[in-house]
């Protein structure tokens, strides 16, 4: 390439509005991506981040403006014509296909955009297999056949995320946008994501990286692009800016990065864990929750802290041991077992294991109570739901105009806070929280913090199961560090340095 063409932006974005009914989601955006450069993509839920993508995939058309990519320009572009133009997104939700195999969903992509948007009847199965494995070894995964014949749908969620990495590296993509990559991934896999990276950069690609871990951004490096209701804030070096700073940009406040925890837990114990036991997943489990105590449990994704809330949950019961609720000896053995002694449970996959997206945020509030809520003819009292549901949205600043709007119309944080307001209504003595603020951005974090913090102080035990270091030590009384399926550490959050936490939660000891 000649300097010249290396000179010219690979993807320019030229005053770019974009509309919805009632909202103005993208006003008069401009940006310029350079080959071979990282650019990080932040701002607030709802600020604009999502319709970009859109617009640059070709998934949705700008109402203004237009896309310049390799200086030929496009008032608008289709899905295919972005793919063939070398732009591969990997979206949050990940957008593969369950039933298909990693080889097959790895080479999608390439067999779209060498076909005029059609799939052949039949795969060359060897270059097909050739593909995949060249592209898996680069994120870290297994190339042999066993694992590309697997399908999708048998595959753990951190896994497949990186498969749909996987996918946009096999098309030897030019532009790549990657939607929260690092939403499931444990730290050594982050750790492995920023090497993949450095050589995509290294090759000449353009990386979009969205994500709310200002850490990871810092470390990945390159240019920061904030947005904020739809508009340009900042763009240039990430080192230019602070944390402080970034927050900002992208909330119009100042935040702060002290601990959120002050008051501390009484004696009384309200969940008692012994000798807890799945086989193969976690063993030997023992601690005891106070009333008004917030509990991190973490560790990396082996660890068995995953198991342990569904196991809590009575989502995947244990096998043995005991436990021991408000001084009674309790069995759970399914999600309504938990559900009756008062044990809330806000799952991982909110998309998937939490929320009935299509239908309104009322119905969503409601879930955990309709027995409740029926009248002596069996049908569900409407006024007293409404209320319900009206009044949880006060409480934890769920933004909406109305409870009757599907709960996919919110915000990643706001559905979070629907989710939490479900189990708030059958007043819990416990609430297991499973990383609460995966895929949310700073603002709304502070919110769900707070929320959490002024949970504890009614006597809620709570336990937070979070592999995001800062989150556990600005909430937490006490962490649980589990390793190989047992508790390895305990730790007094107030005292520990995120460094020292880091550091032991990568020792192999147990």
């Amino acid at each position: 390439m000649n300097s010249d063409a290396a000179s010219v932006p690979f993807l320019q974005v030229v005053g770019v509005h974009k509309r919805f009914t009632g909202v103005h989601a993208l006003r008069g955006v401009s940006l310029s991506f350079q080959r071979g450069q990282i650019y990080h993509l932040l701002g607030e839920n709802g600020c604009g981040k999502s319709t970009l993508i859109k617009i640059i995939s070709g998934a949705q058309p700008p109402d203004e403006g237009e896309l310049i990519i390799d200086g030929v320009s496009h008032a608008r572009l289709s899905a295919l014509e972005s793919l063939e133009a070398g732009i591969e997104t990997v979206y949050q939700d990940l957008s593969l296909l369950p039933n298909m195999s990693v080889a097959e969903n790895v080479a999608l992509t390439s067999e779209l955009a060498g076909n005029q948007g059609r799939l052949a009847r039949t795969f060359d199965r060897r270059a097909l297999a050739q593909t995949a494995a060249r592209a898996l070894a680069a994120v870290g995964l297994p190339g042999d056949a066993e694992f590309q014949s697997t399908l999708i749908e048998e595959l753990p969620l951190a896994t497949r995320q990186l498969v749909a990495i996987a996918r946009g590296i096999a098309s030897e993509a030019k532009f790549v946008i990657m939607d929260e990559p690092t939403t499931s991934l444990t730290q050594k896999e982050v750790d492995n994501l920023i090497a993949v990276l450095g050589n995509l950069r290294a090759q000449g690609v353009t990386v979009l990286f969205v994500s709310h871990k200002l850490d990871e951004c810092y470390a990945i490096g390159g240019e920061v692009i904030v947005l904020r209701d739809g508009q340009k804030m900042a763009q240039g070096p990430i080192t230019d800016y602070t944390k402080a700073q970034i927050s900002e940009l992208m909330t119009g406040r100042q935040l702060s990065n002290e601990r959120y925890r002050e008051s501390g837990y009484g004696e009384e114990v309200v969940l008692n864990v012994s000798g807890l036991t799945r086989t193969g997943q976690f063993a030997d489990v023992s601690f005891a929750l106070h009333r008004g105590e917030i509990l991190g449990v973490t560790g990396l994704l082996d660890s068995g802290r995953n198991e342990l809330a569904r196991a809590l949950a009575g989502v995947a019961p244990a096998q043995h041991g005991e436990i021991v609720l408000d001084g009674k000896r309790i069995t759970l053995r399914t999600p309504s077992d938990a559900k009756d002694h008062r044990i809330g449970y806000v799952p991982e996959d909110r998309l998937n294991e939490g929320l009935f997206l299509d239908k309104p945020i009322r119905d969503n509030v409601i879930t955990a109570m309709i027995s409740s809520l029926r009248d002596r003819f069996g049908q569900i009292d409407r006024d007293r739901a409404q209320t319900l549901a009206v009044n949880t949205v006060k409480e934890l600043q769920i933004a909406t105009p109305d409870v009757d709007k599907p709960v996919q119309s919110l915000s990643g944080g706001n559905q979070q806070r629907v989710l939490i307001g479900r189990w708030l209504a059958i007043d819990p003595r416990v609430l297991i929280l499973h990383g609460p603020t995966v895929g949310v951005d700073v603002g709304s974090k502070d919110i769900i913090y707070r929320i959490m913090q002024g949970l504890s102080q009614r006597g809620i035990g709570i336990i937070l199961i979070s592999d995001d270091l800062p989150e556990l030590l600005q909430n937490c009384d006490r962490i649980l560090m589990m390793k190989k399926g047992r508790v390895a550490n305990e730790y007094q959050a107030g005292n520990l340095h995120e460094a020292d936490l880091y550091h032991a939660l990568l020792s192999e000891a147990a």
